[in-house]
């Protein structure tokens, strides 16, 4: 059987190809981000800046364009791509990508550099795929276009090799929304992300920042919607480079996800419980709105993410974050825990709290919070544009998984809310599994709890953004952001 690992040794000739070969083939089964996985792969490689760039143009252009290169392919091919070791398949999109959208490389190069890779890795692969390479991409030079799927036979195809979005999500969004809407939500998951950035209220204002930004001569503009964003401009160089970020003056985060913590609206003073913390970008911005006075009470599983959480905090001045490594589903210990500390329990990551407060059992006397976000995970369907993985690791049956895992966590965090209090779901998604199907099931077996609509707490501009149910859905909204839904729930009793 062949490999879908590549060795801890790369080719000296294509170290680009190679990392990013090696990142394409850790994501099919792995856990994750592309940007984790190459960051940990260009580090034990020790690999440069330049290649470092191919290699990640290469990771991402495969990957948001993967549907329309199978579909090339397939015609050029006698059995279906899938059929193929992972390896194998890989690298032939690899190429494909780069003769099909990469200009500055000669096809001479994308084609003979494809089958080095192939013969380097035929030792691991068990067998020498590079005549089935070299096959395949000079068939790709040589042969027209295909007419593509017509869009009123084939309405899921077209627009599946249209905007390189898996065939079974077409259909699902063709079904439930019909053809129109299903396109402009295509169009978006298809999409380049903008790079948008949260202004840190703590240190400056937005009118601040910009006039620091067109000092600098870097292109940016106020958001439409959230009224602490700004809009960079392509060309404005890396995130770390922009002044301020250092000092922690902004935050990078898509506009929608900034609506989220407006929506809870939590207060200075009170105690908020923050069930899926990491990494940190709506934990911050409740702390900025509450004027960094009380308590968040930040819980993530994952020592890793709670650290990055911390980080972050640190960044941006935030001290009134107490981070907490613990399960979202087991919220009342996580609170006791809080409250009454236990020497020598690691609950926390000791030393390392970007807060000088301590679990004081004063800030959760009953046990309970005041207010509750919980930013469930999911399966990111709504940010399919930055983390175009979720195309190799995502189908439907795993949708009924995360539906239960959602319900579980809501479950468990509405137990610690106070009465009078306020929880937000929030999922990245667009899926009704994930969201409205959910708060169904959770208000059906919860009597005491009632849904708020959302459209008091949104700025007027986003107000389009509110569901027929008073949910807040930024689905297919075609101004540039991500697919988020938020719903606004309050226990009455």
């Amino acid at each position: 059987m062949s490999s879908n690992r590549c060795s801890p040794l790369i080719p000296s000739h294509s170290p680009a190809r190679a990392v990013a070969l090696a990142v394409l083939l850790a994501i099919q089964s792995g856990t994750r981000t592309v940007d984790e996985e190459f960051e940990h792969l260009v580090t034990v490689y020790q690999v440069d800046a330049r290649d470092r760039a191919l290699a990640m143009e290469l990771i991402y252009g495969v990957l948001r364009r993967l549907e329309f290169l199978d579909w090339r392919l397939a015609a050029l091919l006698n059995k279906p791509l899938s059929r193929l070791p992972v390896a194998v398949q890989m690298t032939i999109r690899m190429g494909a990508y780069q003769l099909l959208f990469l200009d500055r490389i000669p096809a001479s190069a994308a084609v003979n550099e494809s089958v080095r890779l192939a013969k380097w890795y035929a030792p691991q692969w068990g067998h020498d795929w590079s005549g089935l390479v070299n096959a395949v991409l000079r068939n790709l030079l040589r042969r027209p276009e295909p007419p593509r799927p017509a869009i009123n036979q084939d309405p899921a195809g077209a627009l599946s090799v249209l905007y390189s979005v898996p065939l079974w999500l077409c259909r699902r969004w063709i079904d439930r929304l019909g053809p129109e809407k299903a396109e402009q939500v295509c169009e978006a998951a298809g999409s380049l992300p903008p790079l948008t950035l949260r202004v840190n209220r703590l240190r400056l204002t937005r009118d601040q920042f910009l006039d620091r930004c067109h000092h600098h001569g870097i292109e940016a503009m106020p958001t439409v919607f959230s009224p602490v964003g700004v809009l960079l401009l392509p060309g404005g160089g890396s995130v770390t480079a922009i002044p301020g970020f250092a000092d922690g003056d902004f935050y990078v985060e898509d506009e929608a996800a900034q609506l989220i913590p407006l929506l809870l609206a939590p207060q200075p003073g009170e105690l908020v419980l923050d069930a899926c913390a990491a990494p940190g970008g709506k934990t911050t911005h409740m702390a900025e709105l509450m004027g960094n006075r009380g308590h968040i009470v930040a819980v993530d599983r994952k020592r890793a993410r709670l650290k990055l959480l911390q980080n972050n905090c640190r960044r941006l001045g935030i001290t009134n974050v107490i981070p907490l490594l613990a399960d979202a589903r087991k919220s009342r210990e996580a609170i006791r825990l809080f409250r009454c500390p236990v020497e020598g329990k690691s609950y926390a990551i000791p030393g390392e709290g970007p807060s000088s407060a301590t679990s004081d059992a004063r800030f959760a006397p009953d046990g309970l919070v005041d207010r509750i976000l919980l930013d469930a995970p999911c399966s990111g369907l709504g940010v399919l544009r930055r983390h175009p993985e979720i195309k190799c690791r995502m189908n439907p049956a795993r949708l009924a998984c995360h539906r239960w895992l959602q319900g579980e966590i809501l479950e468990s965090v509405a137990s610690v809310l106070r009465p009078g209090g306020v929880l937000v779901y929030s999922t990245c998604s667009t899926e009704q599994e994930e969201t409205e199907e959910v708060i169904e099931r959770f208000c059906r077996h919860h009597a005491g709890w009632i849904r708020e609509s959302v459209e008091p707490w949104l700025p007027p501009s986003a107000l389009s953004f509110v569901t027929a149910q008073g949910a807040f859905s930024t689905m297919g909204n075609g101004v540039g952001m991500d697919g988020f839904y938020a719903v606004r729930l309050k226990r009455v009793r």
